[in-house]
């Protein structure tokens, strides 16, 4: 059964940073693709960020574009997410979200397709961002 659960969340001041960490189990990060999507409240959901964890192919949505950085670490079976410069606009829960690789799309597309909407099979609880003074 495949399973994320999310850690790191908290409060922090504008300009300051948090790591969020995913613990996956119950399944091999080689044959999935992992995400970050965060959700404001009364806001759709966005996604931020994902990885293949066997290529180490990254993708970012253009909001967190250097200030954001994901990575996993395939003997923990984690994947975290480094949130530097906060603005009060990362304010979210933001949820870990795992979806398999897709045979016949590269990589790179399939990254791009999940930062833009695309649909993740599994899904942690969340982890509340809070970013205020």
């Amino acid at each position: 059964q495949v399973q994320l659960v999310e850690s790191g969340g908290g409060l922090v001041q504008p300009g300051g940073s948090l790591r969020l960490a995913c613990a996956a189990s119950g399944f091999t990060l080689d044959d999935y693709n992992i995400g970050w999507v965060r959700q404001a409240p009364g806001k759709e959901r966005e996604g931020v960020s994902s990885i293949n964890p066997s290529d180490e192919i990254t993708s970012y949505a253009d909001s967190v574009k250097g200030r954001l950085t994901i990575s996993s670490d395939n003997v923990k079976n984690t994947i975290y997410l480094q949130m530097n410069s906060l603005k009060p606009e990362d304010t979210a829960v933001y949820y870990c979200a795992a979806s398999p690789i897709r045979l016949g799309r590269s990589t790179r597309l399939q990254l791009l397709d999940l930062v833009r909407g695309g649909d993740f099979r599994s899904w942690g609880q969340g982890t509340q961002v809070t970013v205020s003074s």
